[in-house]
């Protein structure tokens, strides 16, 4: 076999997984920065193996990180609430509750606001005129808002919560900046929490208050990693996308000429940009077969979704963004009992969302040379930090 790799994030293209990702090999040996020896899968039937197989473990207290990332690297078990670094029946506790929450109804219950939200961001886009930032004037603020209003979290409190949590996904952040924003945003979702408890709202926070088996503690992480991903996936996709789309005339005309494609069009791009860019982990409870190679017991795998995104023996053509292609199966929300709980919000901002900009900017393009738009390289989520555009 030959040497283990090691992970890095820098692009050949501002598009396709990282480089150091790029391989024929569906499972290869990989170093962690920690100096343990694991492994990276980024075939698409591997993929799924690992993220369905019992077997294999989402806890924190047994998984090593590719990359020098704070949010990844605290030893010991996840923090209360924390569900997504845990396994059954914490993990499955947690779930059942939130997926109430979360259920199909709620969400499209929500896109008459959703499309206010958006028409609100344009409007004011239109009125500044350009040339404009689509991150800070559309990007950020429409998941923000959204997520915001869904938990019950104070708007205004957005630039306190952004900031916080762009150091906590900063890779190679520095460790005591990264404790500050843990405690600032931890302190600001307890006191919230408190506050529901005492006068609950009709929002999803309160709701679960309603949960007495849940403590103070729980409900401040929960409202803590919703929070995070309910704005920041869905605010990179939005813009990253649109980068996507601006460079690539063929496609964004097609959008343009036939927006009903927009559903589609959203799910090619979940699978051609694949955003979680340093891949899930998983840590085998016991020896596993994963594509003819043993997994030993305590040995971590990290999932590449993005290159699984990619895999040729089950997606055509996959490194060419397609609107009408077929995108049966991406792995963009992960798979298995740990696949994203707010996928289906993140779709509807998404259709909605790309569908008004197209609509109301028919001449939106770039306002600057496509290689000065600065990218998320060092980020555990992956985007653009900036889009300037103009009409």
């Amino acid at each position: 076999m030959p040497d283990p790799m090691t992970m890095t994030l820098a692009r050949e293209h501002p598009f396709d997984p990282p480089a150091s990702l790029r391989d024929a090999d569906p499972i290869r040996r990989l170093s962690f920065p920690d100096g343990h020896l694991g492994w990276v899968v980024s075939g698409y039937a591997e993929a799924r193996q690992v993220l369905s197989d019992p077997r294999f473990s989402a806890r924190q207290d047994l998984r090593h990180m590719p990359v020098r990332l704070p949010i990844g690297d605290q030893g010991g078990p996840a923090r209360p609430g924390w569900f997504v670094r845990m396994d059954a029946p914490d993990h499955t506790r947690y779930r059942r509750l939130l997926t109430r929450q979360f259920s199909m109804r709620r969400m499209t219950a929500l896109t008459p606001r959703i499309e206010a939200i958006v028409e609100e961001h344009l409007d004011a886009m239109a009125r500044q005129g350009p040339p404009a930032d689509l991150v800070g004037s559309f990007a950020l603020p429409i998941p923000s808002l959204v997520i915001c209003e869904l938990l019950g979290v104070p708007y205004a409190e957005r630039d306190h919560f952004q900031a916080q949590t762009g150091t906590l996904l900063t890779v190679g952040a520095d460790m005591e900046k990264f404790q500050e924003a843990v405690t600032g945003l931890g302190q600001f979702l307890y006191g919230l929490v408190r506050t529901k408890r005492a006068a609950p709202d009709d929002d999803l926070l309160s709701g679960l208050t309603e949960h007495p088996e849940l403590t103070d503690e729980e409900l401040t992480g929960i409202a803590m990693l919703l929070l995070i991903a309910g704005h920041e996936t869905t605010a990179n996709m939005l813009a990253l996308g649109t980068y996507a789309l601006l460079r690539d005339p063929e496609q964004i005309a097609v959008l343009r000429a036939d927006p009903a494609l927009v559903e589609n069009a959203v799910e090619e791009l979940l699978r051609y940009l694949s955003i979680i860019h340093i891949g899930l982990t998983r840590t085998a409870l016991e020896d596993v077969e994963v594509a003819g190679e043993r997994v030993a017991a305590g040995e971590t795998v990290v999932v590449a979704i993005n290159e699984a995104n990619r895999d040729a023996a089950h997606f055509d053509d996959p490194d060419r963004l397609a609107v009408k292609g077929s995108t049966t199966g991406h792995l963009a929300f992960g798979h298995g009992v740990h696949q994203c709980l707010g996928q289906q919000l993140a779709r509807i901002e998404m259709r909605i969302g790309f569908t008004a900009l197209l609509r109301r900017f028919p001449g939106l393009r770039l306002a600057v040379p496509p290689e000065e738009v600065p990218l998320r390289t060092d980020m555990a989520i992956y985007g653009v930090h900036r889009l300037p555009v103009t009409w």
